[in-house]
C-alpha cells in the first residue's frame, strides 16, 4: 500500500497521461517512486520514460521488473508492450500483450492486437513471408485495395 502522497502523486501521473501531458506525469511518477516504490509507478515512469526519453532499453528493463513483481495488473504488460512498440520491436510487443492476455486479459490489450497483431495470409503459402514476391505484391495490392 502506497503512502497517502505517494498516491495522490500517481494519480496526478495518471490524469497527466490521460490528458497527454507525459513530462509532468513522468515528474509525478519519479517523484512518487522517490516517496515509495510500486510497481505500478515504475511501469507508468518507463513508459513516460521511453516517450519523452527515448531511451528504450532503460524502459525496457524497469518495465519488465514490473511485470515480474505485479504479474496478474494488465497496465504492466500494455505498458511494456507499449514500450516495445515505440521501440519498434513489434513481435516482443505482441508477445507480451498476448501473455497479457492469458494472464488477465482486457479490453485494451485486445484494441492493441486488434490494431497491430492480424496479419492477412501470405499471397504464396509455399513462399517464405519475407519473400519479396509475398512482400512487395501484398504491398503493393494493399494500397491499390485490392487485398
Amino acid at each position: 500500500m502506497m503512502t497517502r502522497e505517494a498516491e495522490e502523486l500517481y494519480a496526478k501521473g495518471l490524469e497527466s497521461i490521460g490528458h497527454d501531458h507525459l513530462y509532468l506525469a513522468r515528474t509525478c511518477f519519479e517523484q512518487a517512486l522517490e516517496l515509495e516504490k510500486s510497481p505500478e509507478a515504475c511501469s507508468y515512469l518507463a513508459f513516460c520514460r521511453a516517450k519523452t526519453r527515448g531511451r528504450f532499453s532503460e524502459a525496457i528493463a524497469l518495465a519488465k521488473e514490473s511485470v515480474d513483481s505485479s504479474p496478474e495488473n494488465v497496465a504492466m504488460y500494455l505498458n511494456l508492450g507499449r514500450i516495445y512498440l515505440l521501440a519498434g520491436d513489434k513481435e516482443s510487443a505482441l508477445a507480451v500483450f498476448r501473455r497479457g492476455m492469458q494472464c488477465v486479459g482486457n479490453q485494451e490489450i485486445l484494441k492493441e492486437l486488434e490494431i497491430h497483431g492480424n496479419r492477412k495470409p501470405k499471397l504464396f503459402p509455399a513462399l517464405k513471408r519475407g519473400h519479396p514476391l509475398n512482400k512487395y505484391l501484398g504491398l503493393i495490392l494493399s494500397r491499390l485495395g485490392l487485398r
